[in-house]
C-alpha cells in the first residue's frame, strides 16, 4: 500500500470512529483506545511490551506491508490475548500470521465473502484451516465481543 493511501485511510477512519486511528511511527506504544495502521511500504512489528517497530525488510507474499508480519509478532508477545481479524482484501497475505495466533492460543475471525469487496486474503485464512470464526462485517464486532467474553 502506498504511504499517501495509509495516511488517507486513517483519517478517514479516525474521522468516523470512537477510537484514535493513525498511522503508526516508529517506537509508538500500544494503548487502550488507540488503532495503529501500517504506514505504507513498511512492515509493522510488535517488540517486547506494546512498542510498535517498522521496518522495511523483504515484502512477504509479494506485499508491505504484510499483515503476516504483524500478526506472527503478537503471537509471539501476547499469545493467547490476541485476536486476529482479516478483512476484506487482495492477495493471500494473513494465513501465516493466522496459524501462529492459533498456535499461541489465539482466535481468528475473518470477514464472509458477502460482504467482502476482494475476498482474497479473508478466503486465503479460511481455506487453509486458520478461521476460528466467519462472519459478515456487520457481525464482525459482535463476534470480537464473544470472543473477548
Amino acid at each position: 500500500m502506498p504511504a499517501s493511501f495509509t495516511q488517507s485511510l486513517a483519517q478517514r477512519l479516525n474521522e468516523r470512529s470512537a477510537v484514535t486511528i493513525r498511522e503508526a511511527t516508529d517506537g509508538d506504544r500500544l494503548e487502550r483506545g488507540l488503532v495503529l495502521l501500517a504506514p505504507g511500504d513498511y512492515h509493522l512489528r510488535l517488540e517486547g511490551l506494546r512498542r510498535v517497530a517498522l521496518d522495511q525488510g523483504p515484502p512477504r507474499d509479494h506485499v508491505r506491508p504484510a499483515v503476516d508480519v504483524t500478526m506472527e509478532s503478537a503471537a509471539t508477545h501476547y499469545r493467547s490475548a490476541v485476536i486476529g481479524v482479516v478483512l476484506t482484501g487482495m492477495g493471500s497475505d494473513g494465513p501465516e500470521g493466522s496459524k501462529k495466533i492459533r498456535a499461541a492460543g489465539g482466535k481468528v475471525i475473518v470477514e464472509d465473502e458477502s460482504t467482502c469487496v476482494v475476498h482474497g486474503m479473508p478466503r486465503s485464512v479460511a481455506e487453509a484451516g486458520q478461521a476460528d470464526r466467519v462472519a459478515p462485517l456487520p457481525k464482525v464486532a459482535s463476534a470480537l465481543m464473544e470472543m473477548l467474553g
